[in-house]
């Protein structure tokens, strides 16, 4: 995989430029983000969850890492692949997965579900079913951020695919031209929903090599090495908050799974599945830590409540006396025999 210097850059001093709680603090937004995600789609395949969901087990490290570099009040834009960007700005497991069951109790009151996550809150300003929707949506958060002058900096997340909508190139344009403090990043996982970027785009890399065209440099980075990650979302963070102007990186990552909760992801190639999967960023940084000289019953410990966490969330998605139904919404003993 071709990278820009950045890249390596980050890789190369990761050890000694990041301190231990941040290293720890990456890995347990990492290990909480997965065992939510592994219990959310339990739990669909037990007819709790309901609607679709699109889950991220395997990009776990460019929300992680992008995440630790943000401040408090700095907005996460994403898509409706977004209960990892969701989980890493602090919103807590449980009215996560009181929306996804559709219980009062919800993030959005059981209304909206898994595509429509949002806590202002939190800076997370929501998940956009609509593809490349949220990207002019982004730019105007940084523009009102610039003109105010708070120093918040919008990050804008979104799949290979969006990169040939009319949004992106519409809003990059925009954002250089107005110096906007907003950083898109584009979680290339190589499918667009079923169909390979490569199939429908000119160039290698969607995002990156179109750059050029926008006078930003081309940054492609490993996007399931979540120190490489946290490493380049603080430098171009940083430079927006400081009045550098927008950037434009492309991090290479994979889902682990097909597309949504109905698909079986069998048009992807064997091969290129077990690759990935040896590429998990999860236990990968798993093995940094311990060779860092993380002691393994720390880690345990981290993933231990992770794993409390998803307990607690779902003893309260599966109790009807705590978390009702939302208003106006039937009952289901009323909703069979309607």
């Amino acid at each position: 995989m071709a990278t820009h210097s950045v890249a390596q850059a980050a890789k190369s001093g990761a050890g000694g430029e990041i301190d231990r709680s941040t290293r720890l603090s990456l890995y347990r937004t990492m290990a909480e983000a997965r065992a939510f995600e592994k219990r959310t789609h339990e739990l669909f395949l037990e007819g709790i969850v309901r609607g679709t969901t699109h889950l991220a087990m395997g990009q776990e490290a460019v929300a992680a890492g992008f995440a630790g570099a943000m401040r408090a009040d700095d907005y996460t834009f994403c898509t409706y692949r977004g209960h990892h960007h969701t989980l890493a700005r602090g919103v807590p497991m449980t009215p996560i997965l009181l929306e996804l069951v559709g219980k009062a109790g919800g993030l959005m009151g059981g209304k909206g579900g898994s595509m429509h996550l949002t806590s202002v809150e939190h800076g997370a300003m929501g998940s956009y079913a609509i593809v490349g929707a949220h990207l002019p949506i982004a730019l105007g958060a940084a523009w009102s951020a610039q003109f105010r002058g708070s120093g918040q900096v919008a990050v804008c997340f979104f799949g290979d695919g969006t990169t040939n909508i009319g949004a992106f190139h519409e809003a990059l344009n925009l954002a250089v031209v107005w110096r906007a403090p907003v950083v898109f990043v584009c979680e290339n996982n190589r499918y667009m929903e079923y169909t390979p970027i490569e199939a429908v785009t000119a160039v290698e890399h969607p995002a990156a090599d179109r750059a050029a065209a926008y006078g930003l440099e081309r940054i492609v980075i490993d996007g399931n090495d979540v120190e490489a990650v946290y490493e380049t979302a603080r430098k171009y963070i940083d430079r927006a908050r400081s009045g550098g102007g927008p950037a434009l990186i492309e991090a290479m990552t994979y889902r682990h799974g097909g597309h949504s909760r109905a698909d079986p992801g069998t048009y992807r190639p064997k091969e290129e599945v077990a690759e990935w999967l040896a590429r998990d960023p999860i236990p990968a940084y798993r093995a940094t830590l311990l060779e860092a000289g993380v002691g393994e019953s720390e880690l345990a410990a981290i993933e231990a409540a992770a794993a409390a966490k998803v307990e607690e969330a779902e003893a309260a998605a599966v109790s009807h006396q705590r978390s009702p139904v939302p208003a106006g919404v039937m009952p289901e003993a009323h909703r069979a025999s309607a």
